[in-house]
């Protein structure tokens, strides 16, 4: 198969990224730049008109949760892998606290069958570091996970001693796997279900503190210096959280960490009294969140994932101190992103794309493009509309999940085309 893409600003990744005008030819699962022959169509067994849009390496989201097996009425792998692609993703790693856990071959293969049958795009699932994924039992049978995982992690629920975390490290490392951390000191929860702050004592809510989360940041930074792991943090929402990674970075500890478009953009002034609003970690302050920002601006914050987290309506319906923890996020973080960040000049689009697609394949040692002026790449691209405006509405999404802080919002910018090995799996012109 040979498909010819004409007219696109195509992603170059020369030293901060840049865009170059440029026709490109999918032959198979790989990308030519060398000039087409625009003059003999019958060479093609397809051509995509792509003036005026921009082709980019495909999305990369490190933190998803796909709900399958075990929870498949919050979420399948066709229909999360489908919100992938409409979202312009072409390679999603799901969290493993699905059922069973994948703390050993058996339970991993039994989510490995799902993937090969129903997913529509790229999926590299994580193994456990626990046997239950619980933070506290035994470690998980890592050595037999490994070849077929992107990493370890409990996400969900923290490593909650500094003792079973080193094993961990130890044991991951012997591997050449990262730990992928979900930190969260359980003692320090206290009930809590949205962060401590303003909003929370306004109206008499139960809230989180942020040492909840930077105590284990610092513990466990301090544990990769030592052991040498390569060690990722999920999702950060505090101030003290980001300057903690930016020191361990500059010690040299090998140490990377995400966070999500919601604590970009959102802080806890913004929540109403609805389920759409409770996420964890939860929005935090303004301090925070331009913590975030500064974070995302000099390169403490290494990429932006958006922790998809569907569930059935009904468990989102319950207020603020009743409903899961979770939003969906995978058809919404491109626009909103670029619309919040790009559009207000906080941003360039080429950081954007750097941070959403090159930063997680160099992290994680993924397959794919990094720039769309290299011969041979393998062809995983998504084509972007950057002056679509469209209106979020969460009825129309591809995944299951509904809960989103952002419906009704008007943003800027949209996937309208996602390629995966070269096969077309999104169009939407």
């Amino acid at each position: 198969m040979k498909t010819l893409l004409k007219g696109a600003q195509v992603f170059a990744n020369k030293g901060k990224g840049q865009f170059v005008k440029k026709d490109l030819l999918i032959d198979g699962d790989k990308l030519s730049v060398s000039s087409p022959d625009e003059q003999n169509s019958c060479l093609y067994d397809g051509l995509f008109d792509f003036r005026d849009k921009f082709i980019i390496p495909g999305f990369v989201d490190v933190h998803v949760h796909l709900r399958e097996p075990g929870f498949f009425y919050k979420e399948t792998i066709k229909t999360g892998t489908l919100a992938g692609a409409h979202g312009g993703y072409t390679t999603v790693c799901p969290m493993p606290n699905v059922k069973p856990a994948p703390s050993d071959f058996a339970n991993l293969k039994v989510q490995l069958d799902i993937i090969d049958r129903d997913a529509i795009i790229k999926v590299i699932p994580y193994g456990t570091i626990t046997r239950e994924g619980d933070g506290r039992s035994e470690l998980a049978d890592m050595k037999g996970t490994a070849p077929y995982v992107i990493g370890f992690s409990d996400d969900g629920r923290g490593v909650q001693t500094g003792e079973l975390m080193e094993e961990a490290m130890k044991l991951a490392k012997s591997l050449d796997k990262p730990i992928v951390a979900h930190c969260e000191d359980e003692s320090l929860l206290e009930g809590g279900y949205i962060h401590r702050g303003q909003y929370c004592s306004l109206h008499g809510h139960k809230g989180i503190s942020s040492e909840s989360e930077w105590v284990q940041v610092a513990r466990d930074v301090e544990l990769a210096a030592k052991t040498g792991c390569k060690y990722h943090v999920c999702h950060i929402s505090t101030k003290e959280t980001v300057d903690i990674i930016r020191q361990a970075k500059k010690s040299g500890v090998d140490v990377s960490c995400e966070t999500g478009p919601h604590y970009l953009i959102l802080t806890d002034m913004d929540i109403k009294e609805e389920g759409r609003f409770k996420m964890n970690p939860p929005l935090r302050s303004m301090e925070d969140r331009e913590a975030l920002i500064e974070g995302i601006k000099d390169g403490t914050i290494d990429m932006i994932a958006t922790d998809h987290a569907p569930h059935f309506k009904e468990e989102k319906t319950k207020g603020l101190e009743k409903s899961a923890f979770g939003i969906v996020g995978l058809e919404t973080a491109f626009a909103l992103l670029n619309t919040h960040l790009v559009n207000k000049g906080i941003i360039k689009i080429e950081d954007l794309i750097t941070l959403m697609s090159v930063n997680p394949r160099k992290r994680f040692g993924l397959d794919g493009p990094l720039s769309m002026t290299e011969d041979e790449n393998l062809c995983d691209i998504t084509v972007l509309d950057l002056g679509r405006e469209w209106t979020v509405n969460s009825e129309n999404f591809m995944t299951k999940g509904r809960a989103t802080p952002f419906d009704g919002w008007t943003l800027i910018g949209k996937p309208v085309a996602t390629f995966v090995d070269g096969r077309l799996k999104f169009l939407e012109l």
